[in-house]
């Protein structure tokens, strides 16, 4: 197995201590952000398995595969980890709910049409749109993840840190929707295949 492939696996793993240390933030003192350090190191392993695997003509069919699912694992998880802590002032709560519903339907639908078309030796790389997407959500996710550690840490209202990160996210998700229709057009082709 080859170190791109091996550092998307380290990825996979790392997500069971995100969610253990996001959720025993009553017993460990900031351990939001202690959480929130190993989401940021998890997204720097995204970014050198896909770098070091084009540098070095590492590409795999399985690594393509192991990227997408350990990105998905990733920050499914983390979008349902931040929605349990999400503040319920002016509606954050409701309207991040129906923003997490939409970008994980549509992952599971796109999912679906990219293992579709790799059956049929059709290899759906991401678009530029989904690459966007992926990355307002790797900078919204540590933004909601550690607003409350920080602003308790540093003294400030932490639902600043929080407006930004719901906003970042706001961009994210109509790039999740055009990315959808962009991988439902494109996949059409193959499906009828």
């Amino acid at each position: 197995m080859n170190l791109p492939n091996r550092l998307s696996i380290l990825r996979i793993c790392l997500v069971p201590l995100i969610i253990t240390l996001f959720l025993l933030d009553s017993v460990i003192p900031y351990s939001r952000l202690y959480a929130t350090l190993v989401f940021i190191l998890a997204a720097i392993t995204d970014f050198f398995d896909g770098y070091i695997a084009r540098k070095y003509n590492l590409i795999t069919n399985l690594g393509k595969f192991l990227d997408s699912i350990a990105d998905k694992i990733l920050v499914s998880s983390s979008l349902i980890l931040i929605l349990l802590a999400a503040p319920t002032d002016y509606g954050f709560n409701i309207i991040l709910a129906v923003a997490i519903i939409i970008i994980l339907v549509r992952d599971l639908i796109v999912n679906n049409i990219r293992m579709l078309a790799a059956s049929k030796n059709y290899i759906m790389a991401a678009d530029i749109f989904g690459k966007a997407k992926t990355a307002l959500q790797t900078i919204a996710i540590p933004m909601f993840m550690c607003a409350r550690d920080l602003g308790g840490l540093f003294d400030f209202n932490y639902i600043y840190l929080y407006i930004g990160g719901f906003a970042l996210f706001l961009i994210s998700l109509v790039l999740t929707i055009f990315s959808g229709i962009h991988y439902f057009v494109k996949g059409r082709a193959v499906i009828r295949d």
